[in-house]
Parts: C-alpha cells; structure tokens; sequence
C-alpha cells in the first residue's frame, strides 16, 4: 500500500502547486468571499508567484503526493509578523486539493514543515487564518495550535472585509 510522501518543491511542480490553490480557495472560501473574487483567481498568476518562491525559496515550499500525483503544498519560513524573534516561524500556507481533503495529507505537509522550521532553529511557529474558516480552525487545533488572543486583525479580500486570527504553538 503506498503512503503520502513529502518532498522540497521543484520548478515542475508550480503548476500543480497554483492549480491546487486556485481550488482550496474556491472550495474552502465559497461561504466567505463573493463568486465573482473566487471565479477571477488565475492559475496563471499562482504559477508565477509559486515558480519564484520555489526558485528563491521565500518561503520554503513542499509538496505532498502519492505515486507522483501532487495533492497538496506547504510554504513555510521565518515569520513575516513584525517584531518577531528569529525564532519564531510562520505557515505560510497549508493547502490540499479538495478531493484529497481528510485523507491525511494536511498531517504530512505539517510534519514535514514543522520538522523543517525546527532544523532552522524556530522554537515558536505561527499562521494567520480567516476566523469564520472552520475546517482550517479545527485542523490546526488538533495540530495543537492555540488561538492568539488580540491577534485578530480585519482584512479585505475581494471587496468582502474578513476577520483573521494568528494561532501559535511551541516547537520545543
């Protein structure tokens, strides 16, 4: 029986990386953000964005598949928070293809990064996340994120203003 592998990001893969977020937020976000912000996300503009991290590794990006299908990504690094210690890292983003969704894949994406935040030296790792995205509350928790309190902050995506939140947790 094969298991989900976790590899670094090649250049290769930026397309399969774009089209996977492209669908997560269109799955995940439908209850949040307006169609019409959802319907004009470009696969083509993710690509561009997804090859340069790769290329830069700003953040690192890893890649979840099984027998070489692509069915998730992780982009992680130091955090982007102001102010915050060199220790501290940051999910940068934490995505699985929606028909691959609770089939562990978001596990091995987060073990895998949070191995690798622990190799850089991070003893603290944080992410932002919409308060009214439930799905990624409820994994991250389990994961043993704790919810940071004052952190919320108001954001506007697609003409919708959103809530987020940063959940933290210790890597020693």
């Amino acid at each position: 029986m094969s298991s989900i592998q976790v590899r670094p990001a090649t250049l290769r893969d930026a397309k399969a990386i774009a089209e996977i977020h492209v669908a997560a937020w269109q799955d995940a976000y439908k209850d949040l953000l307006p169609a019409s912000a959802l319907d004009g996300m470009s696969v083509q503009k993710r690509q561009a964005f997804w090859r340069e991290a790769i290329d830069y590794a700003e953040p690192q990006v890893l890649v979840a598949h099984l027998d070489n299908q692509i069915m998730g990504f992780a982009g992680f690094d130091r955090s982007r928070d102001k102010g915050s210690p060199a220790t501290t890292g940051e999910i940068w983003a934490l995505y699985a293809a929606p028909q691959h969704w609770d089939k562990g894949v978001g596990l091995a994406l987060w073990d895998a990064a949070r191995d690798g935040l622990q190799e850089e030296g991070c003893t603290k790792v944080t992410l932002w996340t919409y308060l009214r995205n439930e799905r990624a509350l409820r994994f991250f928790e389990l994961a043993g994120f704790k919810r940071e309190q004052g952190s919320i902050k108001t954001t506007e995506v697609g003409g919708v203003r959103l809530e987020e939140l940063r959940l933290q947790r210790s890597l020693v």
